[in-house]
């Protein structure tokens, strides 16, 4: 490797949005991340589920409920002359 040109490479530490503070070694000294392997639902196995039911009653507000749900060509109202 050529001299001179590489970033100084030292420990670092790790600090992750749930507490979970580890070592590691990057160009920076500290490093602040939102999930780690002990929060992540991957490495857990557990599953959060954010407000679906608040997601559904929201769309079927929007569309009240007719999304999907079109009129049969049989079902047409006669036209009047």
């Amino acid at each position: 490797m050529k001299d001179g040109i590489h970033p100084k490479y030292d420990d670092a530490t790790v600090n992750c949005g749930c507490g979970t503070t580890f070592l590691t070694r990057s160009t920076r000294s500290k490093i602040m991340v939102e999930v780690c392997s002990k929060c992540h639902p991957f490495f857990t196995g557990t599953v959060k589920f954010m407000d679906t039911a608040g997601r559904v009653d929201r769309f079927n507000k929007k569309f009240s409920g007719t999304y999907g749900k079109a009129k049969k060509k049989g079902a047409e109202e006669p036209v009047q002359a």
